[in-house]
């Protein structure tokens, strides 16, 4: 029996719908598995005495964005985070209602680059409370923020979380969550001291 030229391109499409089916068909049934690579070293190295201890690290975090009105160095301001890393203000607004913004260092490192050109900005922390395990750290540290280095008063208050890892060669900051304190909401003595 001839096969006419119709009959056999018919043929061809249902086998490779079939194929390409059964292909499809695996493809998607395999079980996901996570990424085994290492994720991508940062552009900038690092100063060796900023990320050798958890103390270290988060004093040139908070050395790194303080100073008069004028630029910051965000290029060691970026060696310090992980890649992948967050920082994340959280607050209230007029009514109340609580929400955080989540930012790359990159974006921190833009909407902090057009306030800090025209104020002074010097945060420093008044109290850290570490917990350390194998590779992991978490730091709670209260922070007071002033405009110029020996403003009497400051005009912030609040507390940074620091999630932090040691690869084994250096601290790295995962995430940055902080809040500041409010009329309603002031920090507990215990965290102040």
């Amino acid at each position: 029996m001839k096969m006419r030229p119709a009959h056999f391109l018919y043929l061809v499409i249902f086998a490779a719908l079939c194929w390409g089916g059964a292909a499809q068909t695996q493809t998607q049934s395999a079980p996901a598995t996570p990424a085994q690579t290492p994720p991508a070293a940062p552009v900038v190295t690092a100063r060796p005495g900023d990320v050798d201890s958890v103390d270290h690290i988060i004093a040139a975090t908070y050395d790194v964005i303080s100073g008069p009105a004028g630029p910051r160095d965000w290029d060691r301001f970026r060696s310090f985070f992980y890649p992948g890393a967050r920082l994340m203000p959280s607050g209230r607004d007029d009514k109340g209602t609580i929400s955080a913004r989540v930012l790359t260092p990159d974006e921190y490192a833009t909407r902090g680059s057009q306030y800090f050109s025209k104020e002074g900005f010097f945060e420093r922390s008044i109290a850290n409370k570490a917990e350390l395990w194998d590779h992991l750290a978490h730091v709670w540290s209260t922070y007071e923020s002033r405009h110029a280095k020996d403003d009497a008063q400051p005009f912030a208050r609040g507390i940074n979380s620091f999630q932090l890892i040691h690869d084994g060669k250096r601290w790295w900051i995962l995430s940055i969550y902080w809040e500041a304190e409010d009329k309603d909401h002031q920090l507990p003595e215990k965290y102040t001291k």
